[in-house]
């Protein structure tokens, strides 16, 4: 059997409607405009209305990639959903997409890749295609960190915004490259610096996990920099040797929304300027799995990509995660 590789062939993205700007958040927060930009270059950030969830995100996301495409949700074969944040621990956020857009012969399932979730099964649904064993899989990376955050602690609750986006993979054309590669890594040392203590098993919900912000997002924020930067320029660099590319060769980098400072810094060491790189941060804050997508998404309307033009995504998140994908544009 002759291994095809899988392409893209649509992209979305889905964001709540309600803005919240840095001065918004000061109202509440012991913060400041000022005091947030200049550490994460964030603006504003997009938060759920009251009863919406992560799976609402993502199955928007996924309606508007079907409809692009011109195909039904029943010729879906698989889902996908990157998330830490499902709207319950079960069923899985992939099964109510599945079941909200009416994919009734696709099976799926939840990855839970942190920041690095879209590119963790971005490369896992691309070996379903590149096996035979699907023709369309749809990936998503939705989350809605708002419903994670602790409002008293200042260092965290300005980073996140909520958010979705989706892509379509389907089996490459000959003579298309499609996706070309792919890097993931972990590093469970790391899990001390970025996670979410309750809510799982080690320490089920209680009266006394809510009263001590057990169900929030904690992060050491000067580790959590100091490797994002090393990791997501590692990933990044060995995915264009191994393809005997340099950084100068892409047409776009699209690197994690975390803040603004590691993008700025893995560009320097990739010696990237700003016309090469998707920067988005400001308008949406760390989206988490949705970041990239929402780039891609971004990228492909304002036909800042094109056919044929080469794209390195590369992310760097809890656990630790970091991965990187390199591949042409078919669109």
């Amino acid at each position: 059997m002759s291994l095809r590789r899988a392409k893209i062939t649509a992209v979305s993205h889905y964001l709540p409607e309600r803005r919240v700007t840095n001065q918004e958040l000061a109202q509440t927060v012991d913060t400041s405009d000022e005091w947030i930009f200049e550490r994460t270059g964030i603006r504003e950030r997009r938060v759920i209305a009251k009863g919406q969830a992560t799976s609402d995100l993502a199955a928007k996301a996924a309606r508007q990639v079907l409809e692009k495409r011109g195909i039904d949700a029943t010729e879906i074969d698989l889902i996908i959903v990157a998330t830490v944040t499902p709207d319950m621990l079960f069923p899985s956020a992939a099964c109510l997409v599945q079941m909200k857009i009416g994919a009734k012969n696709a099976w799926g399932f939840d990855l839970s890749g942190a920041c690095s979730g879209f590119v963790y099964a971005l490369a896992t649904g691309s070996q379903f295609i590149r096996t035979g064993t699907h023709r369309k899989v749809l990936i998503i990376g939705a989350d809605v960190m708002t419903s994670i955050l602790n409002y008293e602690d200042r260092a965290t609750c300005v980073l996140f915004g909520d958010g979705a986006g989706a892509v379509l993979l389907e089996p490459a054309e000959e003579g298309e490259s499609g996706i070309l590669d792919f890097v993931l890594r972990s590093d469970g040392e790391g899990g001390q610096f970025l996670y979410m203590p309750a809510g799982g098993s080690l320490n089920p919900a209680s009266a006394e996990t809510v009263q001590k912000n057990m169900h929030s997002v904690h992060q050491n924020g000067k580790n959590v920099f100091k490797f994002a930067v090393r990791g997501m320029c590692e990933v990044s660099q060995e995915i264009l040797e191994r393809n005997h590319f340099t950084a100068q060769d892409l047409k776009l980098y699209i690197p994690h929304q975390a803040n603004l400072r590691i993008i700025r810094a893995a560009m320097e060491k990739l010696q990237l300027d700003d016309s090469r790189v998707a920067i988005n941060i400001d308008k949406y804050a760390n989206t988490t799995a949705a970041t990239i997508p929402i780039c891609l998404s971004e990228a492909s309307e304002s036909k800042r990509i094109i056919k044929n033009d080469l794209i390195l995504m590369a992310s760097f998140g809890a656990g630790f995660t970091s991965g990187s994908v390199l591949l042409r544009w078919e669109i």
